[in-house]
């Protein structure tokens, strides 16, 4: 059951009772006193509990859902969001942003095939189709909380990876290692309903959507490193990117 958390309004000042509310609500959720996945007390009963109308509360609880802090799920409720990881225009591979920002990764390896043949991630990395390939497959995990499944193929000279090393480390900091450095990448966004597999492995819902990313990063000669077919909890994954006039 949701905690009711203690809010103090002030009916005589200037400040509207939803931005007040809004601020004391995301104030528990920044201090912690509401963690990720912590169900959120629902309007009818905050709007009685405060003495305030429920369009009061629901443009708060508004405020709250647009900055990414609460997730509405048909069926479930009002939920306190998980945090976001914001995919910038610079390279950065996911795992060192997750560590970068104390997000504690974890990687679970599903699978890693170190010959197997897929005729569009060949000719993506500049090969021929018949070319066997490193594939794989790994869940990315973010304090404690699955965030994304990682496709990946990868040229035949790194079929030295194993699971082990996977599992400990960032891919991109294994691959530099073996004197391989990524210098610039592409993605392609969009967005489908997860797959059954998916669903089951970001623990989502039958409702839920996932964002997807084609991947293709190059050293700075140009060389293909990694064809990427990644799919994100749509909830967890935001990109931000600043436009300018040319």
């Amino acid at each position: 059951m949701p905690t009711p958390l203690p809010v103090s309004l002030d009916r005589a000042a200037p400040t509207p009772l939803y931005d007040q509310l809004a601020a004391q609500l995301r104030a528990a959720i920044d201090d912690g006193v509401l963690q990720p996945g912590d169900p959120f007390e629902n309007e009818l009963s905050l709007a009685a509990r405060l003495h305030v109308s429920r369009p009061t509360v629901r443009k708060a609880i508004a405020q709250l859902v647009a900055d990414g802090l609460l997730v509405r799920h048909r069926g479930i409720g009002t939920r306190v969001a998980s945090p976001v990881v914001h995919q910038r225009d610079d390279l950065t591979p996911l795992y060192d942003e997750l560590d970068r920002t104390g997000r504690r990764p974890q990687t679970q390896v599903v699978r890693l095939v170190p010959a197997r043949r897929n005729k569009v991630a060949a000719t993506a990395l500049g090969l021929d189709p018949r070319v066997p390939l490193v594939y794989l497959e790994r869940v990315r995990w973010s304090d404690g909380r699955p965030l994304v499944v990682l496709r990946s193929w990868l040229p035949p000279q790194f079929a030295t990876l194993t699971a082990a090393e996977l599992g400990e480390h960032g891919l991109y900091e294994l691959l530099g290692r073996r004197g391989v450095v990524a210098d610039v990448a592409r993605q392609r966004l969009g967005a489908r309903m997860a797959t059954l597999t998916e669903r089951r492995q970001l623990q989502l819902t039958r409702a839920d959507a996932v964002l997807t990313v084609l991947w293709q990063s190059y050293t700075a000669d140009g060389t293909p490193i990694e064809y990427g077919d990644h799919a994100y909890r749509g909830d967890q994954y935001v990109v931000d990117n600043t436009l300018r006039n040319p």
